[in-house]
């Protein structure tokens, strides 16, 4: 089969190095790819992930069987719908379902109306009544998000009145967030571990794959700016058997079920972004695709055929397809230029990688690079994800840092402390 993959990060790196395993997988494009990618499959540069036009015409010209669309913007936009109109099968939601991420009001009122477990909240479009609810609610730390996509920044966790009149007034009244911020949603704040879960469903059948644990902080022990993610574990101890089985009956299956009643069934990659409150699982946020950089460890834990799990999702036969989680686990950790999430540079050579932007010992995944005469140069906040398995936690973390320690490029920032929060001992 000829394939086609949409995006150019290290999520879509790992989707296109699983689906490479499988019998049913011919030639793979990838639009837009990066440089590693391009070790891996015929990157289409001139294709934007977000170019719906662009991707049906591609897909037509190469004549592709099987298009997966793995970045939110596109999903959210309508893209699987417009492959589908065109006759091309796809994986991914359509635009009806991807609204699960798209918007955090709908995604707050469908768990209102189904009972799912969740912060309680409020939407606003006022200003003044926005902060009314937070004077009369007087309960801090308060969460306050823009609605739209703002690439995982839209949020502010407020520890007092004065910041979460200002965040009010920056996200309604300044447009900080442009559109996306246009509407708000105010919530309880929950505090707990939190649990990344990627699962496939074609509306009749949830398949939960590993669990995993993010690092969004920029810095060691949690601090610094927010970020995409610099670091992943997988699976992720403190989703034990018990808090899986509540999530499946609480969570799951009840999201796939109101999507269903609701006309919007949802067929892709569903991830539920949980926090555990004293055992119990709640939902912080659904997103409509495979989470980056959780990806990068979840599937190279996955034993089955993620291709033709995808083709079956696309079709509503994902029943049919046997996945299952590999024992051990696995560690990712995310090399960054330096200054990310703010400002960095790019074009900075990095060396200790192969012809194919991979070394021994661990699985690189290349977020924002790109490949000139055979070397690879920085063109990204984050770089590389470096992920390595192994039958403990820590034995994960040791290949992977030991591969981090062989590359090398200007500036390079990463976080020393991946997977010690969930009882992993690496340390530098």
């Amino acid at each position: 089969m000829e394939l086609l993959v949409i995006g150019g990060g290290g999520r879509e790196h790992a989707i296109i190095r699983k689906i490479k395993e499988s019998p049913l997988c011919g030639t793979v494009y990838c639009a837009p790819g990066n440089g590693g990618i391009s070790a891996d499959a015929i990157c289409c540069p001139e294709v934007k992930a977000t170019d719906i036009e662009g991707a049906v015409k591609l897909a037509k010209e190469k004549n592709v069987d099987f298009v997966i669309v793995a970045p939110d913007d596109p999903l959210a936009a309508g893209m699987v719908d417009a492959l589908e109109e065109a006759g091309i099968p796809a994986f991914g939601p359509k635009k009806n379902a991807a609204v699960i991420e798209g918007s955090k009001a709908f995604a707050k009122d469908l768990m209102k109306k189904y009972g799912i477990p969740t912060a309680d909240y409020e939407v606003f479009t006022d200003a003044e009544k926005a902060i009314a609810y937070l004077k009369e609610k007087n309960s801090y730390p308060a969460v306050i998000k823009a609605d739209g996509l703002a690439l995982g920044k839209g949020v502010i966790i407020a520890q007092n009145e004065d910041e979460a009149v200002q965040a009010v007034r920056d996200m309604l009244l300044d447009g900080r967030f442009g559109a996306s911020g246009s509407r708000i949603v105010i919530e309880q704040f929950l505090s707990g571990p939190e649990v990344s879960v990627l699962a496939l469903t074609d509306g009749k059948v949830m398949r939960p794959l590993s669990s995993a644990m993010d690092h969004k902080r920029a810095n060691d022990f949690d601090e610094g700016l927010n970020t995409g993610g610099m670091g992943t574990i997988a699976p992720n101890p403190l989703f034990t058997k018990e808090v899986a089985e509540k999530a499946m009956q609480r969570i799951f299956l009840p999201t796939m079920e109101a999507m269903n009643k609701e006309g919007r069934t949802f067929r892709g990659c569903l991830f539920f972004g949980l926090m555990i409150v004293d055992g119990e699982p709640y939902v912080i946020e659904y997103n409509c695709r495979f989470g980056d950089p959780e990806t990068q460890v979840v599937l190279p834990l996955l034993e089955g055929d993620l291709l033709e799990a995808m083709i079956a999702t696309s079709k509503g036969e994902l029943e049919s397809v046997p996945l299952s989680a590999k024992p051990g686990s696995a560690a990712c950790v995310v090399m960054a230029s330096g200054g990310y999430p703010v400002k960095y540079v790019s074009g900075k050579e990095i060396s200790g990688l192969d012809a194919d932007g991979q070394l021994s010992g661990a699985t690189v995944y290349h977020a924002g690079t790109r490949r000139e005469g055979g070397k690879y140069f920085t063109a990204g906040g984050r770089v590389l994800g470096v992920t390595a398995t192994g039958d403990t936690l820590d034995s994960a973390l040791d290949g992977a840092y030991a591969a981090v320690s062989k590359i090398h490029f200007d500036g390079a920032h990463y976080r020393n402390d991946i997977g010690r929060k969930a009882g992993g001992h690496h340390g530098h």
